[in-house]
């Protein structure tokens, strides 16, 4: 049945309580195949559970044979964990999709924490990853939490978790190794694909609350620096506020935020882009049948003709690229920063009888011009990068800054947008303040 959220496919499992991954499928247990697939011995039980369609009867016979196998004659008997080995088996088939980092398998506890997300709790270290040649990746820290307060940054591989090696173990397995209460402690060995050097960083995990929107005017400037962590439950309603109280302080320019956003919510991503659009599609959506729907903007945005520059980087992810998409293909903001990560599908949520669920790719969305994003992402309008030793300015950061502090923060990025806003360097004549 169809959980009642609809993601935008994230790159990542949620990490950032580092509950979810990509481990497994609906709990089968070894009566569940002995109904479905009989062995040659036994008599077919009069009214099997499930019907295993006869074109695939081979395949799970196959599947029944590993199985029996393994429990007659793995050596390592600790090892041979029912649900573990059909998690795995299960998680095996959804990878098979090639949706990598997509489409996924949650347990009812996944479930659980993939919910805390969409409204903005939960608890570890605060980080998003994803699983690339064998190794977990973080794809982006989130604000304020221990994996940003440590230093990680996106593309930082996680090599060993309390001094285990970890490259080539399934992403569940790595997760249950870095899963632990908050308060507790995990140190992870991170290798720096740009340096090429390793070092141990000590976390403390903690109870994560999301705060979704946050915003500070820029010192010296009328523009105001606002920042969407996430697109969890609610997002919206607190852009909206913001919005209302930038007017109000009579800033003239926005610098939109989305670097290292992962995501979230749909339905957010589509009201987050129409408070600056007035017409015109977010997004495209295409089914499986090629079938292609505009997702329209909805009326009633506040921020309609406030010139705008958007941020974006490597860990901008999912529906902060469909709004970077939109804004971008309308004319109404630039983007300045790196090309996005590439996330192109819309999940639904399928739940199971045991509490678990797939989260499957059903749609792929493209920008309204109709350009591709999934693998390829966004290009920014200009391309601006900032060094590994440089961390974004946060507007939290920014309260009692003065302008000199800014122009020494060395945020390339977020200050090229304010010299597009501002007039002092080359840009769009539509984004600069009048």
């Amino acid at each position: 049945m169809k959980g009642f959220l609809r993601f935008l496919g994230i790159v990542t499992l949620i990490v950032v309580c580092l509950g979810l991954g990509l481990s497994g499928g609906v709990v089968l247990d070894r009566q569940f195949l002995a109904q479905a697939i009989p062995p040659a011995t036994l008599a077919a039980p009069p009214t099997p559970t499930i019907v295993v369609p006869a074109d695939t009867e081979s395949e799970f016979r196959l599947m029944r044979e590993a199985w029996d196998r393994i429990q007659e004659s793995y050596v390592d008997r600790p090892a041979v964990d029912n649900q573990r080995l059909i998690y795995g088996a299960i998680g095996g088939m959804v990878d098979a999709l090639g949706d990598t980092g997509h489409s996924r398998f949650l347990s009812p506890e996944m479930v659980q924490e993939q919910h805390s997300f969409a409204s903005g709790e939960f608890e570890g270290i605060g980080a998003y990853v994803e699983m690339k040649d064998g190794h977990l990746v973080i794809v982006a820290p989130m604000d304020g939490t221990p994996a940003q307060q440590a230093g990680l940054r996106p593309g930082d591989v996680i090599l060993q978790v309390d001094g285990e090696n970890v490259a080539g173990l399934p992403i569940d397995q790595v997760i249950d190794r870095i899963l632990g209460p908050a308060g507790s402690q995990v140190t992870l060995t991170i290798l720096t694909p740009d340096t090429g050097l390793t070092r141990d960083v000590a976390l403390t995990r903690a109870h994560i609350t999301l705060h979704n929107v946050v915003w500070q005017r820029l010192p010296g400037t009328s523009v105001a620096h606002l920042r969407i962590v996430a697109f969890s439950k609610g997002v919206t309603d607190d852009l909206r506020q913001a919005l209302t109280e930038i007017r109000q302080q009579g800033l003239t320019g926005i610098v939109l935020d989305l670097r290292s956003n992962p995501g979230g919510l749909l339905d957010e991503a589509v009201g987050v882009a129409s408070q600056f659009l007035g017409s015109g599609d977010v997004l495209l959506e295409q089914d499986a049948q090629e079938r292609v729907t505009g997702v329209p903007v909805k009326k009633g945005g506040l921020a309609l003709d406030t010139p705008l520059v958007v941020l974006v980087n490597q860990g901008t992810a999912s529906a902060s690229e469909i709004v970077s998409g939109a804004l971008q293909d309308a004319g109404r903001a630039r983007l300045v920063g790196e090309t996005t990560f590439g996330t192109g599908t819309v999940l639904n949520e399928f739940s199971l009888s045991d509490g678990s669920a797939l989260l499957l790719a059903t749609e792929e969305w493209l920008t309204p011009k109709g350009r591709l994003i999934w693998h390829q992402g966004i290009a920014p309008d200009e391309v601006v990068t900032l060094t590994t030793s440089t961390a974004p300015l946060l507007p939290e950061a920014e309260s009692g800054m003065t302008p000199e502090q800014l122009q020494s923060s060395g945020d390339a990025q977020l200050l090229r947008a304010l010299e597009v806003l501002t007039g002092t360097g080359p840009g769009d004549p539509q984004t600069k303040v009048k």
